[in-house]
Formats: structure tokens, C-alpha cells, sequence
């Protein structure tokens, strides 16, 4: 009897565990990540064609410093990676990564810091996450709430680094009915978002302005990278976290 129990408890595990990994692969969600390795990228667009190793960029270490809107619409780096072209002599320039890097705010180009960014590394500087420790917590992602972060002071982002435009303040909250029977609404709070973007990050590229007009807006394109899916599958909360939109979800 002991021996039949034991083996209906394994057998049960097992199915849960295979349960849980199709969900993954059929809802396309990346597997979870240690919380620092969350939001970290290789860039390597051009580099292993030039025989230089990926550039390792942390989205945690550099979001402490400064706001989404600042790389993602000041500096012209595009959401998806690798697609922006980024080169060695518009860095030099002042362009991209060296309207930073420019040996006064960050580091900047000289051979001794080549291996901070060329390491290939997706790891490089995890160390330094300990530095978060005290940050407001959520479960999923780097489990850091960077919304709390802001409001309770801990940090202070860069809205810009050369121009002084003003953000746009705009604090509705839209209820989207979901599509999916039994499948309660989700909320989309604007002052979170805008706390870090531009309004011309999402709009209209993305989504139209005029609420409930966006062609094919669904749950499953976001799951496939489109929509809220852009951020919100590996660089902000994941889409693990369901109740973080659907607030009356039981789960």
C-alpha cells in the first residue's frame, strides 16, 4: 500500500511538472529567470561577426539610474534587440551607449573597459544586485517593484540626459474587458507607465490612442512578444504575474 501511494505521488509531481512546462511552450512564455539575470541581454548585432564578444547590458543596473525614456526614445534605441544599429564610431560620437559612456558620467572608451561590456557574459555584474536587497519585493521577474521603488524614494531616475522635455501627466486607468470567457478584466494604470516611458513609446506605434481601437490586441500576441508583450515578457514584470493586471483574478 505504501509502495502505491509513493508511486501515485510521483506520478502526480511528474504530471504537474509536464502540465506546468506545456503551459510554458504553449503560451510561449520564457522559462523564469534568476531575479539577476531578469532584463539582462546580450547585444550582438554586429560583434562575433567582427570576432568581438556580445556587449552584456543589465536592464536592473541601469534602471536605477535612469528612466526607460531615456535610452528607448532620447537615445533611439529600439525595444526589440538587436535591431537598433549601434556602432562603435556613433558610440565615440556621442551617440547611443556614449552619450553616457563618456569617461564623465560612466565609463568611457579606453582598452582597460572594453571586457565591461564585451564579455559575452549575460551574468556580468550580478554581484552588484545585492544593492537591491531592501527594494520593495514583488514574486516574479527580478522580484524588484519598481513603480514602489520611485514612490518611496529609493531612487531617482533620469527623465533625460540632454533635453529637458516635460512628461505629458496623465493618470487615467482603463478597464480592458478581456476576450476569454471567465477570464476577468485587466486594469492599464497610465501614472506607472509613465512614471518610466514616453507616451510615444506606446502610442501610436504600439497602440492607437483612442481606447478600444487597436487591431488584434490579444492576450496571446503579447504572449508572442507584440503589445504588452514588448516589455513585459523579459525586461518588466512578467506575464507570470497575472494579477498584477487582473486584479480579481483568484490566482
Amino acid at each position: 500500500m505504501r509502495h502505491f501511494v509513493f508511486s501515485f505521488i510521483i506520478l502526480l509531481f511528474a504530471g504537474v511538472l509536464l502540465l506546468h512546462q506545456s503551459t510554458y511552450a504553449f503560451f510561449k512564455i520564457p522559462p523564469p529567470l534568476p531575479p539577476e539575470l531578469y532584463g539582462n541581454m546580450l547585444i550582438n548585432r554586429t560583434s562575433e561577426k567582427n570576432n568581438v564578444k556580445p556587449v552584456a547590458f543589465s536592464h536592473w543596473s541601469h534602471r536605477m539610474h535612469y528612466t526607460c525614456r531615456v535610452c528607448h526614445l532620447e537615445l533611439e534605441f529600439n525595444m526589440k534587440l538587436n535591431t537598433t544599429e549601434i556602432t562603435e564610431y556613433a558610440n565615440k560620437e556621442g551617440k547611443f551607449c556614449g552619450a553616457c559612456h563618456d569617461g564623465k558620467i560612466a565609463f568611457g572608451y579606453r582598452e582597460e573597459n572594453c571586457n565591461k561590456c564585451h564579455n559575452g557574459n549575460i551574468g556580468y555584474g550580478k554581484e552588484n544586485f545585492e544593492k537591491l536587497r531592501n527594494f520593495p519585493k514583488t514574486k516574479y521577474g527580478n522580484k524588484v517593484d519598481w513603480v514602489k521603488a520611485i514612490n518611496e524614494g529609493l531612487i531617482k531616475p533620469k527623465n533625460y540626459i540632454s533635453d529637458e522635455d516635460s512628461q505629458m501627466a496623465f493618470d487615467k486607468t482603463l478597464d480592458l474587458k478581456a476576450e476569454w470567457d471567465r477570464i476577468p478584466h485587466a486594469i492599464f494604470p497610465h501614472p506607472e507607465h509613465t512614471a518610466w516611458l514616453d507616451c510615444s513609446n506606446c502610442h501610436p506605434d504600439i497602440f492607437n490612442i483612442k481606447q478600444k481601437t487597436t487591431k488584434h490586441f490579444s492576450m496571446l500576441l503579447s504572449l508572442d512578444g507584440k503589445f504588452c508583450g514588448i516589455c513585459h515578457l523579459t525586461i518588466a514584470f512578467p506575464l507570470h504575474d497575472c494579477k498584477r493586471c487582473h486584479p480579481t483574478m483568484s490566482k
